[in-house]
């Protein structure tokens, strides 16, 4: 038999196959045998709330019947803005598209609007982007990892999240995740008589006679207290658990600069894993006093949307963990870049990862965790039975790690039709409720 024969007959076989297989078994092996590219014919906005948090992902459609991606462009205060952005300018924008030109839609639909680097344009792109390397993993029938350079590790570590009103609740919420496996945990107490980040708690009467006359009631939260609660709290975690266990903490922005320098140096001594959020994103330039200050692991960025914000704290090693909300800076295709930037200067990723990020969300941030050498560590978020039945392909999680199905592209999908039974409740969530004493407003 000669070669021509040979590739006939092999032809052949393969459609053989393919047959019964389904479209996406064709489209694959199109790409395979270098059919023409296939193009973007319809952008669908999904809007869903199966849980707390109001979910927007993003579904691109092609001419390959069946063949489809997800992507995830969920921002929970503003949700509708997103659908707007996305429904008006970029569906219309990408519709004809070739969907392997996922570098250059970017780049162009980035600037498209002129003005650029905003949390609700960036989000609406993210949900093209991330569907755009879900359509490319499966017409390759690779998982997204294998196109980003492959694993560099078998799963993904995670850390899961402890908050109490009292220290006893606190500890034993602690030995709870380890007991399961894990090796890194997120600590949070409330300060007694005062609101706080990560903690439900009320503010208590005694606290309130405590305001001037005439302030509206709110929650309360106050710097002082927090600081001095935080530093009893690692002490007594440090005495209890010893050093085996690594803890993390989220100052979330709400102290002022000083007083954020002078929590990291007192806790120093406790080698927390990491302290999160010190200083707000306006704040930024505070990073240079601390790093003199302090050799406290600091991790920053869940509210950057602006590669100004972080490129010099990288470059000047200001910071230990870049944490940024992959959607918030436009996606996939943004962050895979940004952590190849750190691995430059040994700064570790940490991606944001809570239930305001979607499962899709979720399954991006797992795909570049596992493919980044520079890695961290990964937040958890564990997903309700629920949730689960509207993503089909969530990524999974047992003990203390998360990970990968190995299916073609971000191996996630949603069911439309159980997305529908969950509409939402709201037009969006809110942030800022907290005040001072006197009322001032305190950043969330």
């Amino acid at each position: 038999m000669n070669r021509r024969n040979i590739l006939t007959t092999l032809g052949a076989a393969g459609t053989g196959l393919l047959a019964g297989r389904g479209p996406l078994a064709v489209a694959q092996q199109g790409t395979r045998r270098g059919m023409p590219t296939l193009k973007i014919t319809d952008v669908k906005v999904i809007l869903t709330q199966p849980a707390n948090d109001h979910l927007v992902i993003v579904k691109v459609m092609t001419n390959e019947p069946g063949l489809y991606g997800v992507g995830c462009a969920t921002h929970r205060e503003r949700p509708l803005a997103v659908a707007a952005a996305i429904e008006h300018y970029l569906k219309p924008f990408v519709t004809g598209r070739n969907c392997d030109e996922i570098e250059d839609i970017w780049q162009s639909a980035y600037v498209a609007s002129y003005f650029r680097s905003g949390v609700t344009l960036n989000n609406a792109l993210s949900g093209i982007d991330g569907a755009l390397w879900d359509i490319l993993g499966k017409r390759c029938d690779v998982p997204v990892y294998k196109l980003l350079g492959g694993k560099v590790r078998t799963a993904v570590p995670l850390y899961g999240h402890a908050s109490a009103r009292d220290f006893s609740e606190l500890e034993d919420q602690v030995h709870k995740w380890m007991s399961q496996g894990y090796r890194h945990v997120r600590v949070q107490l409330a300060v007694p008589g005062f609101a706080g980040y990560g903690v439900q708690a009320e503010t208590s009467p005694e606290v309130e006679k405590m305001r001037p006359a005439g302030t509206p009631p709110s929650p309360v939260f106050e710097p002082t207290p927090y600081v001095n609660n935080t530093i009893k709290m690692f002490e007594q975690l440090r005495a209890r658990l010893g050093f085996d266990v690594e803890l993390l903490h989220d100052i979330h922005e709400r102290v002022p600069p000083n007083q954020a320098i002078q929590l990291c140096k007192a806790v120093e001594p406790y080698r927390p894993f990491f302290m999160e959020d010190p200083f707000s994103p306006e704040d930024v330039a505070w990073f240079r006093v601390l790093r003199q200050q302090t050799s406290c692991a600091i991790a920053m960025g869940e509210l950057f949307v602006n590669r100004n914000e972080w490129v010099f704290l990288v470059a000047e090693r200001l910071i230990d963990f870049i944490r940024i909300h992959i959607s918030a800076v436009g996606g996939l295709n943004m962050a895979r870049k940004v952590a190849s930037c750190c691995e430059f200067f040994n700064v570790r990723t940490a991606w944001h990862g809570p239930g305001n990020v979607s499962p899709v969300g979720h399954a991006v941030n797992m795909h570049l965790d596992l493919a980044t050498y520079n890695f961290g560590i990964q937040e958890q978020n564990l997903f309700s039975d629920t949730v689960r039945e509207v993503f089909p392909g969530a990524p999974e999680i047992k003990g203390g790690y998360m990970y990968a199905n190995d299916k073609p592209g971000l191996g996630i999908d949603i069911d439309e039709k159980l997305a529908a039974k969950f509409p939402y409740r709201t037009p969006g969530g809110s942030r800022g409720n907290d005040r001072r004493l006197d009322g001032t407003i305190v950043r969330p």
